[in-house]
């Protein structure tokens, strides 16, 4: 007989210790040896072995146990443990939102209850995957911020090999499956899709497909939100504090290794001595010279010229909307440039600054490459020398 619903909520809040320490080995071993289930009743003094397989608490697997994966997934959340997922692991939605997204295309116009059950499941698949994305994320945070604070005490070397293996297998993989402008990304895959709903919300004949068309619009509307949340997260916070722990600790390992011995190796000329004056030797004769020119009177004529200056007013929409239009560009400062020039015939300075502030503006990305060579934009008042700024556009619109 299937136990009571109350029953076993009953059971968790009363062995609730217990049931963390089974939860506790099975994340760290993979499944719970028969001796490590035993031991663990007998410290906390509880015979609860029977209730654990009559609730379909734990599994039997071979000769030893697993908590089963509805019980193991309501544990990761009430103790906020996740286990960081590989990408690979994540990437199976691409496959899985695809496929679906696929057929409801194919059977828009046909049979409406397995359409709608389509749309049902694709809203289940899109939610999994923010799901699973903001628990990696929210674990891989909790595992770098313990890295850089060092709570284990592990050595340098450690810590550059633990750094290097967040990044190469869990940052920078996580960072391309949200990166809308990648073309295989599943965060692209998601903005082909609220295209297509948007429009069948708005025109569908059938009322409740409608409706759940319109249901899952406003639910990827939120998931957009929620990964240029997550991937701001990666990109501002995540990647530049782990980099800085695998840069900081290579610097310190290798000085280490140099003071262990320090005559294994020549050493550069770190200082070199030299004297000087914090005045000129010919400060005597500069200073008579500059006061000589001031000795007699000049007379000096000035006349006050009627200069009137053009008012130009910043239509910074205008100019927006422009940019807009021709993204993505390679360079902003060329298509600045060349802007105004096609309006202009010149490129005044202060014309040219105020279209440098569309770089703040939402709804857009940069790219800068600090090796690339910088290009030289000549205005009316000066020369500058100005690095290649990549503009894309950012998020599911």
């Amino acid at each position: 007989m299937k136990a009571e619903p109350k029953t076993i909520l009953y059971f968790l809040s009363n062995y609730f210790d217990t049931i963390k320490g089974l939860f506790e080995i099975q994340s760290k071993d993979g499944f719970i040896k028969r001796e490590r289930l035993h031991q663990l009743l007998k410290e906390h003094d509880n015979a609860i072995e029977p209730q654990l397989h009559e609730y379909k608490i734990l599994r039997k697997v071979g000769e030893d146990f697993e908590i089963r994966g509805v019980y193991f997934n309501f544990f990761e959340f009430v103790f906020n443990e996740f286990r960081p997922l590989l990408p690979e692991t994540i990437e199976k939605y691409a496959h899985s939102i695809g496929e679906l997204f696929k057929k409801i295309r194919e059977g828009i116009h046909k049979d409406r209850n397995i359409l709608m059950q389509r749309i049902s499941d694709l809203y289940g698949e899109i939610k999994d995957f923010s799901e699973s994305v903001e628990k990696n994320t929210l674990r891989l945070l909790v595992e770098t911020r313990e890295l850089k604070s060092n709570v284990d005490k592990i050595d340098y070397q450690e810590k550059v090999r633990k750094a290097s293996f967040w990044i190469d297998y869990y940052i920078s993989p996580l960072n391309q499956i949200l990166d809308v402008n990648h073309s295989q990304s599943i965060t692209n895959r998601l903005f082909d899709i609220s295209n297509y709903v948007n429009v069948r919300r708005l025109n569908f004949d059938d009322e409740m497909v409608r409706q759940q068309f319109e249901k899952t619009y406003n639910f990827l509307v939120q998931t957009n939100d929620d990964l240029l949340r997550q991937s701001k997260i990666l990109t501002n916070e995540l990647l530049p504090l782990i980099e800085r722990i695998r840069t900081e600790n290579m610097i310190l390992t290798g000085w280490i290794e140099f003071l262990k011995k320090p005559h294994k190796v020549q050493v550069p000329q770190v200082f070199k001595l030299f004297r000087d004056y914090p005045y000129s030797n010919d400060m005597y004769y500069n200073a008579k010279e500059y006061m000589e020119q001031f000795a007699g009177d000049e007379v000096v004529i000035i006349e006050e010229q009627d200069v009137r200056a053009s008012m130009w007013l910043f239509n910074k929409e205008h100019y927006r909307e422009m940019m807009m239009s021709k993204l993505p560009m390679n360079n902003f400062f060329d298509w600045a440039g060349s802007t105004l020039k096609a309006e202009y015939k010149t490129v005044d300075t202060d014309k040219f600054f105020a279209l440098t502030t569309l770089l703040f503006e939402e709804g857009i990305m940069l790219e800068f490459d600090p090796e690339a060579d910088k290009k030289v934009v000549r205005t009316t008042q000066m020369t500058l020398r100005v690095p290649p700024i990549k503009v894309l556009k950012y998020g599911i619109s």
